[in-house]
């Protein structure tokens, strides 16, 4: 993928999480923000820049360093809850009832909007790590670079509109945004536990399906599982323990969170091709339950070895 193809692809991720999990986490941090001096345009720019500076120093990093420097699923599952626990404690805040300002701004209790900016790099959004593995599957500083420079351009507009009202909050809406905000940790925190593999499953193993696990002469069992923008489609499969298996997944014109795989407790993570079919060889597997996940945390699912 060329390094302008990855800008765009970037940015496309990027307004995809603006709209969605990195939303709520700006919003939390901009409204521990508020209050600061210079007003909310000079807030948001300051935040913005520092996020942009870390996240392609970080691009650049991963896509020149690659797999060696990238953490594995539970440590980006503690860093999803770490996520999970600011946005938990901003919307305490927001609940919290506010004494009158008496026409002055609150100061805020955080450190300057740059730094603030740059430390996102610590507590992302679920979508920002599929980025980040697409950074790594470049190869190349500067792709990497760009990947993440276009991911963070793309939850530019949406933060920027957050940043210019969120200090205008009071009252009610203030509140409403702190119950929202809870909401969306709870979620947060639920993706952490699944992707550190940490979350029991629950669901109830289904019979073996001849159209997802076949068996070939040589005794190799193969499972198939089709990654869809949507989720995994069978999420739930059962197959046979002890034997030779490999696992497939099928993309066609994938572009979402499930192109990054994850298999927590084998500690693997990988980015599906947007078109194509992805062998993992996964040995004999033992009686038990191998879950997998896309690496926000979303779209779980599970096979029964039995």
């Amino acid at each position: 993928m060329s390094t302008a193809t990855s800008f765009v692809t970037g940015t496309g991720m990027g307004l995809l999480a603006g709209l969605t999990t990195c939303a709520a986490l700006h919003t939390g941090l901009l409204a521990g923000l508020a209050g600061r001096p210079g007003g909310p345009a000079r807030l948001v720019a300051s935040f913005l820049t520092g996020k942009l500076a870390a996240h392609t120093a970080l691009g650049a990093l991963l896509g020149g360093v690659g797999a060696a420097v990238q953490p594995g699923p539970p440590a980006r599952g503690l860093l999803l809850m770490l996520s999970a626990v600011l946005l938990a404690f901003f919307a305490l805040r927001l609940l919290r009832p506010r004494p009158p300002d008496h026409g002055c701004p609150r100061p805020s209790r955080l450190g300057h909007p740059l730094l603030v900016g740059a430390a996102t790099v610590l507590v992302p959004c679920g979508i920002t790590l599929s980025a980040e593995l697409l950074a790594v599957a470049s190869g190349s500083p500067l792709t990497g670079a760009a990947v993440m420079a276009g991911f963070v351009l793309g939850t530019a507009p949406l933060t920027g509109i957050l940043g210019l009202s969120v200090s205008l909050l009071h009252g009610l809406p203030a509140r409403l945004l702190g119950v929202a905000l809870l909401g969306v940790a709870a979620w947060t925190m639920a993706g952490g536990l699944r992707l550190g593999g940490w979350l029991p499953d629950t669901g109830r193993a289904p019979p073996v399906d001849a159209r997802h696990v076949a068996t070939d002469a040589s005794g190799v069992q193969t499972i198939t599982v089709h990654a869809l923008d949507d989720g995994y489609r069978p999420a739930l499969l059962s197959a046979r323990a002890g034997v030779p298996t490999v696992l497939v997944l099928s993309t066609s014109g994938t572009t979402g969170c499930t192109r990054a795989f994850t298999l927590p407790r084998r500690g693997t993570s990988l980015l599906l091709p947007e078109s194509g079919r992805t062998r993992i060889e996964l040995g004999t597997p033992p009686p038990g339950r191998l879950g997998f996940v896309c690496a926000a945390g979303h779209y779980p699912g599970s096979i029964t070895f039995r």
